[in-house]
């Protein structure tokens, strides 16, 4: 018997990296998943490395009119949703002094505006008893340089959290922020521009453990929030990082 059985899960910006561990193993666990991403291509392409018991729909979560296509098509299939992961998020970083009003907008537009929204137009549907997760990021509690916009924009999400926890305990929906470290899938360092690469590696020396963690990692710890054997977990911020925030 699987951890999700018989649950429908949406996970937005599910299209790539940890988010599609996630949906994966959200499907292994015996849950319909419906899956965001902006672009067609990688979306369709993650249905079908995903083969079964999966909902693709192409949406921007800073799109409203996308995010109520989204639950639209939720609702004509399946009517609810037990468990929403708000995961659609950006990173670009901009040092003070060279921000921009774009910059700014796009950041919180995607990461604290879509997060909210998705969560909003989603609440309708959230059956009782339902887990919401918002993934984080350890840049809202570590001050890197360059980061300050998105950092500020992922400080947020704990807000909402606490917030929400006090507007939904008559509907006993539970919410809580996924804050991974630094995450490189299988084969992505080949891609890294050597700037890239260095700033990889110096982040990755920080971790106690020596190596950075892997999309199944964090999509191990977005499934006990999910499901029940969190029950008891709500308003927190999970910190995934292989110890990185705690030296």
């Amino acid at each position: 018997m699987g951890r999700l059985d018989g649950k429908v899960a949406v996970v937005t910006g599910g299209s790539s990296g940890m988010a599609l561990a996630g949906a994966k193993l959200f499907v292994e666990e015996g849950a319909h998943v419906f899956i965001t991403g902006r672009r067609k291509d990688a979306v369709d392409d993650a249905v079908a490395s995903i083969g079964r018991n999966v909902t693709g729909v192409q949406a921007d979560s800073s799109n409203l009119a996308d995010l109520d296509r989204l639950f639209d098509v939720i609702r004509r299939e399946k009517g609810s949703v037990d468990v929403l992961w708000a995961n659609a998020g950006a990173a670009r970083e901009a040092a003070l002094g060279t921000i921009t009003e774009e910059h700014f907008d796009d950041t919180f537009g995607l990461n604290a505006r879509g997060t909210l929204f998705t969560v909003q137009k989603a609440l309708p549907l959230l059956n009782d008893g339902g887990s919401i997760l918002m993934t984080g990021s350890i840049a809202s509690v570590r001050g890197y340089p360059s980061w300050g916009v998105y950092a500020a924009s992922k400080a947020a999400l704990h807000a909402y959290a606490r917030v929400w926890v006090a507007e939904l305990k008559d509907r006993r929906i539970r919410v809580n922020v996924l804050t991974p470290g630094q995450v490189v899938a299988p084969g992505l360092e080949t891609t890294f521009d050597a700037e890239t690469a260095a700033a990889m590696e110096a982040r990755e020396a920080l971790i106690p453990r020596g190596s950075n963690g892997r999309p199944e990692e964090i999509a191990t710890a977005a499934l006990f929030l999910a499901s029940d054997d969190s029950a008891f977990v709500n308003g927190q911020e999970l910190i995934v990082d292989g110890g990185t925030t705690a030296v």
